[in-house]
């Protein structure tokens, strides 16, 4: 198990490398298909995966990719009332077919999956966002990665003993200082500004935490073990991803704030 885990990482990162590296088009629409099969996973949890409702939301997500590149909508609040209403549209003429939890599920997943993951994108067209885009997945993956080793090391005090039992304090610590930690010498390797990445990365480490605790919550509430298995060892893309979907926004507006850009 740990070999496949490992090698899949590996896979990951290389692909990782590729796109944000090609940027462009290829980013933009290689995150638009992550987003549309990790909205395929949500949906299939709340059991509407292939229905009318789930379309919607693949459609929305399409407009929204596109409008990203092309800018043909003046207010993204029209996409957002547009799919809500025709989201509606179809609760009421297909009723009783569709529940309300299932309405409220596909404007959630729409926008927890395709709108906060699209955020990869935008930080890639930033200036310096090549090298920023990595930061959403040294501090979120890092973090993980930090946390873990911590965590096996020192951990004894439990961080959520209900939702994740194996989770720690000290490992939420570690991991946060050494998203940071990587952030500098990240910088120093790319001729960034040390403190400056060092504040970027241990934010965006601890919001990945949160990422990361959310996506086991709708689990658990689901009664679930994954979202897929898509990634051998790793589960679903909702599984590997779920730190990061939190982690891009944040990096975005942080690196816009901070570094002013």
């Amino acid at each position: 198990m740990f070999k496949t885990r490992l090698l899949s990482g590996i896979v990951l990162v290389i692909l990782a490398l590729f796109l944000i590296i090609s940027g462009h088009e290829i980013l933009l629409f290689a995150t638009l298909a992550i987003s549309c099969i990790g909205m395929f996973e949500l949906y299939r949890v709340f059991k509407m995966e292939k229905t009318v409702l789930a379309g919607v939301g693949y459609l929305a997500a399409i407009v929204y990719y596109c409008n990203l590149q092309w800018k043909f909508l003046p207010d993204l609040m029209i996409l957002f009332m547009a799919f809500l209403i025709l989201l509606m549209f179809v609760f009421v003429f297909a009723y009783p077919k569709f529940h309300a939890d299932q309405v409220m599920a596909a404007f959630f997943g729409f926008f927890y999956v395709a709108v906060m993951l699209s955020y990869v994108y935008q930080i890639r067209t930033l200036e310096r966002g090549l090298y920023l885009a990595f930061l959403v997945f040294l501090c979120s993956w890092g973090c993980d990665t930090c946390a873990y080793c911590v965590g096996m090391l020192i951990g004894k005090h439990k961080m959520a003993p209900v939702l994740s039992p194996k989770k720690s304090i000290e490992g939420a610590v570690g991991g946060v200082v050494g998203a940071a930690l990587l952030g500098v010498i990240y910088a120093v390797a790319t001729h960034g500004a040390m403190l400056e990445y060092a504040v970027i990365c241990g934010v965006g480490a601890l919001i990945s935490m949160v990422g990361d605790l959310a996506a086991s919550a709708i689990k658990r509430n689901q009664g679930i073990k994954d979202y897929g298995k898509l990634i051998p060892g790793h589960g679903g893309i909702l599984d590997r991803f779920d730190s990061v979907i939190f982690t891009a926004p944040v990096i975005y507006y942080l690196a816009k704030m901070i570094l002013g850009l």
